[in-house]
């Protein structure tokens, strides 16, 4: 078997080789190290070192080995379906959740992690079930107190849920981010109920407690000089590089051929909602940021004039592989739809890999998507203020005009606010952008999503039918967004908003 000695040094191989991002070397080291060693923690990591290379089926075997050798483990079932859930296979964490919590029905942490889940991904009464199990374990649980009110509001029990919410916050919840996530709750309600100056203290308050650490925010900076060199990179390319890519891997070179859109823009700019009504369609299978591009992402180089069409080819593979299994579904005969909110940086090396694929970009008002990424309960941005969040817009909507100049580049700009005005309409020109007609069930998209995974947090707004209450939602905080307006003033008048 093996000494420790020996064990510790492999070990410690395996990790570095991950860190260089060998990942080949890793992969072998750990397979070895799991026949000789064959323990549940090796196991695991093995099983999230292919997930971080994207080998996705790998993580798959390894985790479904994991779980049946120990079907009773249930602190390790929960661990394995954090780590579905990481990858965006939902389903087969849905499925881990709810195992470990039926092992071991009394232990608190297994059915709270079970009740966020849903929460976060279900109906309402499944998701209520999973929390009233754990306020009978413990009736004065933190997160399950938090999660009740958030039930009562999505089923618009807004009374209800205020008074919860308020009582946490008074007993000053010992969690900052379930302490944040009350006051985010109620600053919701507070704006529904038209009491705005209210919900903006509300916000700050809970602002408070999760203000960036010093390390936080160089993370921040870091990424938006990571956005500005991107930029920098795309603004050195001719505007005709789609030829260039195109010629060195031309159509007949290419492997998978498949219809593919990548939907994309400013996160809060409506993109959910357009998602569900095109996967809606029988014609297409879109799937909700996948972690399938992510995984070859590393390996393109937008700054070489050509990659080696074998090396392509099998990036491409990898890709649709990871995006099929995320969707849980073959895909044969339909467009493929990723929607991946925010990640226009990648548009181009997404190009370079996939030519052929057609960009949809989401608009809407600069000025409510100011507001809403503010209210928008996410651990990375709910910390930052308008002038943060502003920043941010404007480096995604940059990089977006820069490569919306490429010559070639098959692309449509849809705005939120004509979706909602007409759905029919600006979803029958989508739809037809995609080279489909429209469908019926799109005109009911919101009944299908009620038996999907819908991993955001407008999951309420999806499953019924469209509205207009959000349009417009700015003008209750215009004197918050003064100092900001300047800077979000070219771009309003550059998509229709001024």
């Amino acid at each position: 078997m093996g000494t420790p000695f020996d064990f510790n040094k492999k070990l410690q191989k395996a990790r570095q080789s991950m860190g260089t991002q060998n990942d080949a070397e890793a992969l072998a080291l750990y397979a070895a190290l799991a026949r000789r060693f064959p323990q549940s923690g090796l196991l695991a990591e093995y099983g999230r070192a292919a997930a971080v290379t994207g080998d996705f089926d790998l993580a798959d075997q390894i985790w479904q080995k994991l779980r049946h050798r120990e079907p009773n483990n249930a602190v390790l079932l929960s661990q394995i379906a954090w780590e579905y859930q990481n990858i965006r296979l939902h389903g087969k964490a849905r499925e881990l959740y709810e195992q470990a919590a039926a092992v071991e029905p009394r232990h608190l942490e297994t059915q709270l992690a079970l009740a966020w889940f849903l929460a976060r991904t279900g109906g309402v009464d499944q998701a209520r079930a999973a929390v009233n199990q754990c306020l009978a374990l413990a009736p004065r649980e933190e997160q399950a107190r938090y999660l009740s009110a958030h039930l009562d509001c999505r089923e618009n029990k807004l009374a209800a849920a205020e008074s919860q919410l308020r009582a946490l916050i008074a007993e000053v919840p010992r969690r900052p981010q379930v302490c944040y996530s009350c006051h985010s709750e109620l600053a919701h309600i507070l704006d529904r109920t038209g009491r705005f100056d209210e919900a903006m203290n509300q916000l700050a308050e809970g602002k408070q407690l999760v203000r960036p650490t010093a390390a936080e925010e160089s993370a921040r900076k870091r990424i938006d000089a990571w956005h500005g060199d991107v930029l920098a990179r795309i603004k050195t390319l001719p505007k005709d590089i789609l030829d260039t890519w195109a010629g060195t891997f031309p159509a007949r070179a290419r492997t998978a051929p498949v219809p593919l859109a990548f939907l994309s823009g400013s996160a809060r700019s409506g993109t959910t909602l357009l998602e569900r009504i095109l996967d809606a369609h029988p014609g297409v299978a879109a799937c909700d940021e996948p972690l399938a591009f992510s995984s070859i992402l590393p390996s393109i180089d937008i700054t070489v004039p050509a990659m080696p069409p074998p090396r392509l080819n099998v990036l491409r593979q990898r890709y649709l592989k990871n995006f099929l299994k995320a969707l849980g579904m073959s895909g044969a005969g339909k467009i493929l739809l990723e929607k991946s909110p925010s990640k226009t940086p990648w548009l181009p090396a997404f190009l370079r890999a996939f030519p052929e694929a057609r960009i949809i970009i989401a608009l809407r008002d600069p000025r409510d998507v100011m507001v809403s990424l503010y209210f928008q309960n996410q651990s990375n941005t709910n910390g930052l203020a308008f002038a943060q969040l502003a920043e941010y817009y404007v480096n995604i909507m940059n990089l977006w005009l820069a490569v919306r100049e490429w010559k070639g580049l098959v692309w449509l700009e849809t705005r939120y606010e004509d979706t909602v005005a007409d759905l029919q309409k600006e979803g029958s020109r989508v739809t037809q952008f995609l080279g489909l007609p429209w469908h019926e069930n799109q005109s009911r998209f919101y009944e299908s999503n009620r038996e999907k995974t819908v991993m955001s947090t407008n999951y309420s707004d999806v499953t019924r039918p469209v509205h207009a209450k959000s349009v417009g939602r700015w003008r209750a905080y215009e004197k918050q967004l003064a100092p900001v307006l300047p800077l979000l003033e070219p771009y309003c008048k550059m998509f229709g908003y001024a």
